[in-house]
């Protein structure tokens, strides 16, 4: 597995499978209400079977909930380092950065494996996560590392089969009038037909995660990219509300509960019949027995 680190002044954020110690700053802490948490389940058990066996980056702030949960679920097994995160916040246009801003942001991109140069030769495609609403971020993302692969003479042909877009959006009612962000945004004509898929969630779970949640970490924007000063772990009130949450989501996806009713929905999805997921269903029901 190539070696992936932190980029030198991504936001702070506790390891929260790993050893990093809380200490005594729960403490106090009324056990938080997971009530989105089945929701959350199914969401991530179709996040996982439609990114075709890729590795997970959750981009940004609001997906957090996802990514601990599947950290829960994945710790200690074959998969536990096919999940990272990409701190990364801007909906402006890609044009408008600074040749700065441009070296910092494939900083971030090369800290989670997505250099033009590991994507080619790595055994798994990169799949990118996020809640979307109109694909602002995704367009971003795409255009810098199409330029990117651009300027280091990559055939795109090559590459384009190595990275992936999962979108979590609204839950609507279907009809041939939903509006679909993949379709009205042309740069996914320049992908294979697998690469962008979407997974819909509960409005209420939706904009919960993406709007009112609180969050460990700022949200960092370009200006922010440029700075080398790293912030650390924060110890206000807010920050310690979110910690607990994530703590308890973290929890819940070890449990075999979790992990059993993850595996339903996983036995659902089309993508079972690849044996890459059917192998996954099979490691979940065996560490879910000891859980």
């Amino acid at each position: 597995m190539p070696s992936r680190g932190k980029s030198s002044n991504e936001p702070f954020r506790w390891d929260l499978v790993g050893p990093d110690p809380l200490g005594r700053l729960l403490e106090d802490s009324a056990p938080p209400s997971l009530w989105f948490l089945d929701a959350l389940v199914a969401c991530a058990a179709k996040v996982v079977a439609r990114s075709h066996d890729g590795r997970l980056v959750f981009v940004g702030r609001s997906a957090d909930s996802i990514f601990d949960l599947l950290s829960g679920v994945f710790a200690g097994s074959s998969r536990r380092d096919h999940l990272g995160r990409l701190p990364f916040s801007f909906r402006g246009d890609a044009s408008t950065l600074s040749r700065r801003e441009v070296r910092e942001a494939r900083v971030l991109l090369a800290a989670c494996g997505a250099a033009p140069e590991e994507m080619a030769r790595a055994p798994r495609p990169v799949t990118f996560v996020d809640l979307v609403a109109r694909g602002y971020t995704f367009t971003n993302l795409y255009r810098l590392l199409r330029a990117w692969s651009d300027e280091r003479k990559r055939p795109w042909a090559e590459l384009r089969r190595k990275v992936r877009f999962v979108g979590i959006t609204i839950r609507t009612k279907t009809s041939p009038k939903t509006w679909r962000w993949h379709q009205h945004a042309d740069w996914t004509t320049e992908l294979t037909a697998r690469s962008v898929a979407n997974v819909s969630l509960d409005e209420r779970v939706w904009c919960y995660l993406g709007n009112d949640q609180p969050k460990l970490t700022r949200s960092f924007r370009p200006e922010l990219w440029v700075l080398r000063e790293a912030d650390g772990p924060q110890h206000d009130d807010a920050t310690r509300r979110a910690l607990a949450e994530a703590v308890a989501v973290v929890a819940a996806g070890r449990s075999r509960q979790t992990k059993m009713a993850l595996r339903r929905v996983l036995m659902r999805e089309p993508a079972y019949a690849r044996p890459w997921l059917r192998a996954l269903v099979t490691e979940l029901r065996t560490s879910g027995a000891g859980a």
